[in-house]
């Protein structure tokens, strides 16, 4: 009985290859953990950890999450230039001044730095390439301390791919 609809094998079986091709793909890739501890010095502090992210990558291509356990830090990506970085600092403490009374304080004094972590991030995803961070030219990876100094901020790294 003819119904009119023609099946080719070709298209199905070649289909099916890359379905079964992905799946397989995706079960190979590889997840790895690491992790930073970072201590700093001041209140407000930019520390570029690319270098240190790059140490600690192992996989040659793919993805990797930078994650900062602390929610008065942040994680950005952005120039390593030294005005540029005078000028977040200068931006984040005329955003969220100090002359207010601001409720979070009758907890533990430091809601300034909570609010400010609200305006940034406190995680990036960045493509690997090579065994390394791919950014552009000008781009490095800086944790961003808000209420310091502080000891053994840790910063978890993890990376998928192959």
């Amino acid at each position: 009985m003819d119904t009119g609809v023609k099946i080719n094998s070709n298209k199905i079986f070649l289909s099916f290859f890359i379905y079964i091709y992905f799946k397989i793909k995706v079960l190979l890739m590889t997840v790895k953990t690491n992790s930073i501890k970072i201590n700093t010095s001041k209140n407000f502090e930019i520390i570029d950890i690319t270098s240190q992210i790059n140490d600690l990558i192992d996989i040659d291509e793919g993805i990797i999450s930078i994650f900062s356990k602390h929610s008065t830090s942040a994680i950005v990506v952005n120039e390593n230039e030294k005005g540029l970085l005078n000028d977040l600092e200068f931006m984040m403490d005329n955003l969220v001044l100090d002359k207010f009374s601001y409720q979070h304080d009758r907890i533990d004094n430091n809601a300034r730095s909570h609010l400010k972590s609200f305006l940034l991030s406190s995680s990036e995803c960045l493509p690997i390439k090579n065994n390394k961070l791919d950014l552009g030219t000008w781009q490095s990876v800086f944790f961003i301390e808000l209420d310091g100094p502080r000891h053994k901020r840790t910063v978890t790294l993890t990376m998928v791919g192959e």
